[in-house]
């Protein structure tokens, strides 16, 4: 049977690919990925390259594709499960009749879990939300306190965050929602990349500052 295997590749860098991540790939018929997420891979086969604008365009062809007897690695971003490629593909093979055992999911490390580690902030004691994808970011507001507990807290956890906007949309969507304005926030951008930041600051200083769009925050 022919698979369609989906790849977490992790936050970025080669650095945290996992060793069957790597050898799916290399013995994969075709790869599909954004460029960043196929760059990672030299030795991979027929390189198929996707971007935000025609991504359910190429999941469908990758569903396709398997279904034509190839083998097929769909290359997601951190880990496929969380904000990542295994809900539409399973939505996708439902409709285009594809047996649920030819997917398999690979696991990679999320940023979120990165995150997590760089702040020392274990799992357990954290809220975990993303908004990936979302314009009603309103459900934090039911998660977070509005008081400036500090990360030294024991009585709160803390919010690690995958943000649908820009940090500095972020901030200001929480400002105006009541959150106080001097609440502490750690911003994770770039996570396992050399030009890696972990900025300690507050809301009200995150909007007159400039972030990528690859940012994790905390919220404490």
């Amino acid at each position: 049977m022919s698979k369609l295997c989906i790849v977490g590749i992790g936050p970025g860098s080669k650095d945290y690919l996992t060793q069957i991540a790597i050898k799916t790939v290399e013995n994969s018929d075709f790869v599909i990925g954004s460029q960043r997420a196929l760059d990672l891979f030299e030795n991979a086969s027929q390189k198929i390259v996707f971007n935000v604008k025609n991504l359910e365009e190429f999941l469908y062809k990758s569903v396709d594709l398997v279904n034509e007897g190839f083998n097929v690695s769909l290359l997601s971003t951190g880990d496929p499960g969380f904000s990542g490629l295994l809900k539409p593909i399973l939505r996708i093979a439902k409709e285009k009749n594809l047996d649920e055992k030819a997917i398999e999911v690979f696991p990679g490390i999320s940023s979120l879990q990165l995150a997590s580690a760089k702040t020392h902030i274990p799992w357990d004691e954290a809220n975990i939300m993303t908004f990936h994808g979302r314009d009603d970011q309103s459900a934090i507001l039911d998660i977070i306190e509005n008081n400036s507990d500090t990360r030294e807290s024991i009585n709160s956890k803390s919010s690690i965050i995958l943000p649908s906007k820009s940090v500095k949309d972020f901030a200001k969507f929480l400002i105006d929602s009541g959150v106080d304005e001097n609440r502490k926030i750690t911003v994770c951008e770039r996570l396992s990349y050399l030009n890696e930041k972990i900025v300690d600051t507050t809301l009200k200083d995150i909007l007159n500052s400039n972030f990528s769009y690859m940012c994790i925050l905390v919220i404490y």
